[in-house]
């Protein structure tokens, strides 16, 4: 493990190890969808102390040392897919449905209470509508090609031309994502229970800050391992194509 040191960007400092991840939540930093983002301006950004970050991620890692987290950034890129379908995608396909339900109750039940549940109800809807389609166009266009490419070593015939055209598609998208989290964020006053809060919105309270948490981690593979390396990949095959063809 290298050191960690403030110039290192926030994306790589948590692909080399995924539970500096918990660090970067406490703090509000995002390593997802602004992964290149270097530590030192991320915490300039935020008026935070880079020493202070520096601390919980030290400790951070002693803790991962301990319990031996699976390293991400050094997986094959066919079992990276097969980890992120099998987690994040199932995840999403079996809770954005609930936590849209919760949303609409809620809406119909608190709007005299809090008028905003009703925009609340819209946002979550339209974060499921958008995130199901996303995950449709990986699964049945993106990762096949990476995974094609990681199992055969070859370049396979690829209809948009380039991995570099999807991949800029969902990292687009996943930006729409990561604002729909925050407008999400702000119409819960960062998850707090009022007075009134029944005990479904309590329970879409805590849905959503785990669906929040999950999609950090879910963006990050993708946008911080995955597409990196699997544009590395193709680069390398279409060069090593080139050469073989002269």
């Amino acid at each position: 493990m290298n050191p960690i040191t403030a110039e290192l960007s926030v994306g790589e400092l948590v692909a080399e190890q995924l539970g500096r991840s918990r660090v970067f939540e406490k703090f509000g930093i995002d390593y997802c969808c602004n992964g290149g983002t270097r530590l030192t301006e991320a915490c300039i950004s935020m008026n935070i102390s880079i020493e202070d970050v520096l601390a919980e991620l030290d400790e951070a890692d002693s803790v991962t040392r301990e319990t031996e987290d699976i390293n991400f950034d050094t997986m094959d890129l066919d079992l990276l897919i097969e980890h992120i379908l099998s987690t994040h995608h199932a995840y999403l396909a079996e809770e954005l449905p609930r936590l849209t339900g919760l949303a609409e109750k809620v809406a119909d039940a608190h709007f005299a209470n809090d008028s905003r549940v009703r925009e609340l109800e819209s946002v979550v809807r339209a974060l499921e509508e958008e995130l199901t389609s996303h995950m449709g166009k990986e699964e049945r266009i993106l990762f096949p090609c990476i995974r094609k490419m990681a199992q055969t070593g070859t370049l396979p015939v690829m209809p948009f031309g380039t991995l570099a055209n999807p991949i800029y598609a969902m990292e687009s998208e996943h930006d729409s994502a990561g604002g729909a989290l925050q407008r999400i964020r702000s119409l819960t006053d960062e998850y707090a229970e009022p007075e009134w809060a029944c005990n479904t919105y309590r329970a879409l309270l805590d849905g959503l800050r785990s669906l929040e948490l999950d999609l950090h981690q879910h963006i990050h593979k993708e946008n911080n391992i995955l597409f990196p390396k699997a544009l590395a990949m193709e680069r390398e095959m279409a060069q090593l194509q080139s050469w073989s063809g002269k």
